[in-house]
């Protein structure tokens, strides 16, 4: 699993753990984690970068209709895993 560091807008860092990836609707997502452990946490990132821009940007999804539409395709790719919401 590959394992990626973000700088948040304060100019401090954090590490996530990307579990899976997915292109919807032309739009780039990451489901990450922060530990692998039973008990960790998951968010869904968004890709907002512009297209010429040499960096990712990602944000958190946190409009509830479209965090709802994510979460269950990435639910289906991990049909392995026990997600809760």
């Amino acid at each position: 699993m590959e394992k990626i560091k973000f700088q948040i807008e304060d100019g401090t860092s954090v590490e996530f753990y990307v579990e899976e990836q997915a292109k919807i609707g032309g739009q780039n997502y990451l489901l990450v984690s922060d530990s692998q452990g039973e008990e960790a946490e998951a968010y869904i990132l968004k890709d907002v970068s512009e297209d010429t821009s040499a960096q990712a940007c990602y944000v958190l999804v946190e409009e509830e209709e479209e965090l709802e539409a994510v979460f269950k395709v990435f639910q289906q790719m991990m049909e392995d895993v026990d997600m809760i919401r």
